[in-house]
């Protein structure tokens, strides 16, 4: 059992992988999500000695949450696998909620280099943050991808978005459940490769839809009324619809 199991979501990231892999704590686990990637991720992924997970539904969400039911250590991350956040830079989010003074741990992201974060990114962000402390009343600066909370905690949300507004209903449903959310300052590197998201306008766009729509949605219900992931190990139930298409190969660091 690793002490804490990385999710990286990962599609066509051959570049940045060795970088993120290298940086990954001893005695945790990376599990890299393969969402459909053309190149050689996986392969290189699995033989520097990750986990790959296979998600064949193209989305942030659907990688996430492969990665999300793959997982079996108490405490679950997560973070970009493009090289532009350090995932050695987990360790004081882990040590927060490990020892109960979080629930859930953010990375706010400072840019290193002026490229790092383009402005209709960052506005798009802004924006998000604005809306999201109006809904929820929690005040965060950054919706960023580099988290940490307990996995059985995490699929006890009952989390649904399977495309860029993932991020955003984790942090949405924490709040709504009374989680104690905490935000920490995390240098922001210029990423390797295209973006495939926030790198356009358009894909900016898609993303801010998507999370918008999680910010419309009715609160979800809370306490026994809300079921659990259904087919997760793990949950109260461990029965119920089959879990989703993807496949788990490789080892712990």
């Amino acid at each position: 059992m690793p002490a804490v199991d990385v999710v990286l979501p990962c599609l066509d990231e051959e570049q940045a992988v060795p970088w993120v892999l290298e940086r990954i704590p001893s005695g945790w686990r990376a599990i890299v999500v393969d969402n459909g990637s053309t190149d050689s991720s996986a392969a290189v992924a699995r033989k520097l000695g990750a986990t790959v997970v296979r998600e064949e539904r193209r989305g942030f969400g659907a990688a996430c949450h492969a990665g999300l039911t793959a997982a079996e250590a108490d405490i679950v991350c997560f973070c970009d696998c493009d090289a532009s956040l350090d995932p050695s830079l987990l360790e004081p989010f882990v040590a927060a909620v490990r020892e109960g003074r979080s629930d859930l741990v953010l990375g706010r992201r400072r840019p290193q280099t002026r490229g790092a974060w383009p402005a209709h990114a960052r506005a798009g962000n802004l924006a998000l943050s604005r809306m999201l402390r109006g809904r929820t009343g929690v005040r965060l600066h950054d919706l960023g991808p580099m988290r940490a909370a307990r996995r059985t905690d995490l699929l006890a949300l009952g989390l649904t978005d399977r495309r860029s507004g993932y991020p955003l209903q984790m942090v949405v449903r924490a709040a709504d459940a009374g989680w104690r959310i905490e935000e920490r300052d995390v240098p922001y590197r210029p990423r390797a490769g295209k973006s495939k998201v926030t790198g356009t306008w358009r894909g900016t766009w898609h993303a801010v839809r998507d999370m918008r729509a999680v910010l419309n949605a009715p609160p979800a219900p809370t306490g026994p009324t809300s079921p659990p992931e259904p087919g997760v190990p793990g949950t109260p139930t461990g029965q119920g619809a089959p879990r989703p298409p993807h496949t788990t190969e490789g080892a712990a660091r």
